[in-house]
Parts: C-alpha cells; structure tokens; sequence
C-alpha cells in the first residue's frame, strides 16, 4: 500500500481557540491514527451504541483500519476495559464494510488505553448539543467530581453555575450534575485517562 493511501493524520483535538486554564480545558494531547482514507467515511456511519449521535471516529476508539490482501484489519480500543459496547461496535463495523463489499478482522487492543483526549472536536460538540456535557482535563475533572468547583458547562443555559448530584450518570463514564439557574439536569462525561 503506498504511503499516499495510507492517511496518517494526527487528530488535534481540542481547539487552542476553545481552551482556557481557567475551565480546565488547557491540556492538549495527540495520538496518531492509520487509516486508509476510503475507509474513513465507511466507519464515520458506525455510531458509539451508548452515545448515538457520536461516530466511533469522533470516539476516537478507531486506531488503525488498512486493507490488506481484499481483508480490511480494524484494531479498536476500548473506552474502558470491560465495556460492553464493544462486541457491539465490533458487530456494526463488520456489518458497515459487508455494505460495501469488504470482508474484515476487528482486533481490540488495550494498549495505549483510551483516553477522553481522543474524542475530537466534532464530537465534543456533538456531546453538548446532545445534552452531555464534555469531558474537562484530568485535574479539572477531579476538582468537580471530588471538589465543590463550578466549571461544568450547562448544556441547556450554558450556565456554570453547576452542582455534581451524582458521581454515576446513565452510564458509569458519566456523572449526573443539575444546573442551579436553569434547574436542567445533565449528564457529565468523566475524564478518562
């Protein structure tokens, strides 16, 4: 395969724009992930099962897609070891690429782990719109979720006049907060490194 078809992008994701040390928003790590380009818009329709609105793109939990010898070899990570959307991402990307005409291998790997760093841009967005507000940085989310620090952004107001109800949400990756201006409650997507 030439390095031309290959798509070795590296996904920033988190606007310098957006960032600020106050909001805890002011760490930015990068990960390389290899993807043939005419895959992309195949997996881009996978949806994350817990999170519909979300690809498994903008999760992140997509590190490698290549074709190889008319087999295309997946390698996904976890967002965290256990979950049980796995074998169901797995089942749905096979099923995309049979769509299409490709037979495929899902391979998980568990090693780097998956961190919140790697839901991108378009996805962070598309958490918020969907009422789930983004996951800050680690020190951030430690001062929110073991503090009494209001910095989670109310999805409803925009408010960050905020309180944590719960430590566990709908899922166990999020929290349940309640915004104290216009009363909405929210879920929290925790930072995960």
């Amino acid at each position: 395969m030439s390095p031309r078809a290959l798509l070795r992008a590296k996904y920033i994701l988190h606007d310098s724009s957006l960032r600020s040390k106050s909001r805890g928003l002011n760490k930015m790590i990068t990960t390389e992930q290899h993807i043939d380009e005419k895959l992309i818009p195949i997996l881009e329709t996978v949806s994350d099962p817990e999170i519909p609105v979300l690809s498994i793109m903008d999760m992140g939990v997509v590190r490698s897609a290549v074709l190889e010898n008319d087999i295309v070899k997946i390698q996904i990570t976890p967002t965290y070891s256990g979950c049980p959307a796995m074998d169901v991402i797995g089942d749905d990307i096979k099923k995309a690429l049979k769509e299409v005409g490709y037979n495929s291998e899902i391979e998980l790997i568990l090693a780097p782990a998956w961190t919140t760093d790697w839901i991108t841009t378009r996805g962070r967005k598309a958490l918020e719109d969907y009422g789930i507000a983004a996951p800050l940085d680690a020190e951030a989310d430690k001062e929110v979720l073991l503090g009494d620090k209001r910095i989670v952004k109310c999805t409803n107001c925009g408010s960050t006049n905020t309180r944590l109800v719960s430590q566990f949400g709908s899922t166990a990756c999020k929290a349940q907060f309640q915004c104290e201006d216009c009363q909405e409650p929210f879920d929290y997507f925790k930072c995960l490194k």
